[in-house]
């Protein structure tokens, strides 16, 4: 069904990119890539997926719930996966025909593991001190629900 979703998808202008997510066996959510369609960078088909499961379902935990996806995904997804509590991914294509047909996340792989410092974007912190009390905030807030 992703496959067929990610083909779908590039005749309605988006990404060759597509994901479904299931829970009991039941499919719970679908989307394709709309990346240029929304002029949004993080509209990828795994993380628009995520967005229509967690909406459908009434939680931000997906932990019963596996993906489906044309393609392995990239480090933006795989994140977003890791953050929903989805344990199960199942892809398709991978990453090096993935960059074969021009979508390559080599670079993005490479700067994960740098430091701050040696990124090719800048990365400073500022107001370290005033951020922290962000968080002491949150830590005494009664009504916080943990995720």
């Amino acid at each position: 069904m992703a496959i067929e979703l990610s083909i779908k998808n590039i005749d309605n202008g988006g990404g060759p990119f597509g994901a479904v997510i299931v829970k009991d066996g039941v499919v719970v959510a679908a989307s394709g890539n709309s990346v240029t369609n929304d002029n949004d960078p993080t509209a990828h088909a795994e993380v628009n997926t995520i967005r229509a499961a967690a909406k459908k379902l009434g939680t931000f935990d997906l932990s019963g719930c596996e993906i489906y996806s044309s393609c392995e995904p990239c480090p933006m997804c795989l994140g977003a996966i890791y953050w929903s509590g989805i344990k199960r991914v199942v892809f398709a294509s991978d990453r090096y025909s993935a960059a074969s047909a021009g979508f390559s996340d080599e670079m993005i792989y490479n700067e994960i593991t740098l430091g701050n410092h040696e990124r090719t974007i800048s990365m400073e912190q500022g107001l370290s001190v005033e951020g922290e009390k962000v968080f002491e905030v949150w830590e005494k807030y009664p009504g916080k629900i943990p995720y």
